[in-house]
């Protein structure tokens, strides 16, 4: 007897008004407005550097208006560190770095619950250094030896 397939919870469906609820409580911000405005600026801003089948996979596990706003960006061609993504965010919305940061982070944990860990993992995987805290995941490093 062979196992059959079992439903991955992360990949349960959810809706963008779900979503914007999800960020909403995750930023705390006062307005379903505030949290869309987040959801898109910090999903294009990913959009630009996710590629390949991993933005195929993650635009597949987002609400379709979340999935749309991903692949409405060309990627960049030149990937960004996770500090040269918060800068690029504050640059092209206006914010400080302290609220791109803020609001990469809010979007970012509800993404990660949607990609699920392997997806993610791939993911983090594509990205330069930087993204692992951007996802609300704990960046662990291999100790290096003292010289």
């Amino acid at each position: 007897m062979y196992d059959q397939p079992r439903a991955n919870p992360s990949l349960a469906a959810m809706t963008f008004d779900q979503m914007l609820e999800r960020v909403r409580n995750e930023g705390a911000y006062p307005t379903r407005e505030r949290a869309r405005e987040s959801v898109h600026t910090v999903l294009a801003a990913l959009g630009r550097q996710v590629t390949g089948d991993e933005r195929v996979d993650l635009a597949q596990r987002l609400p379709v208006e979340a999935a749309l706003t991903l692949t409405a960006q060309i990627p960049d061609t030149e990937q960004l560190t996770g500090w040269g993504f918060i800068k690029d965010l504050a640059s092209r919305t206006g914010a400080t770095p302290a609220t791109a940061r803020w609001d990469t982070g809010a979007v970012l944990a509800v993404v990660s619950r949607l990609a699920g860990p392997d997806l993610l993992a791939r993911i983090l995987h594509q990205l330069p250094d930087g993204y692992v805290l951007l996802f609300g995941q704990a960046e662990l490093r291999q100790p290096q030896p003292a010289t």
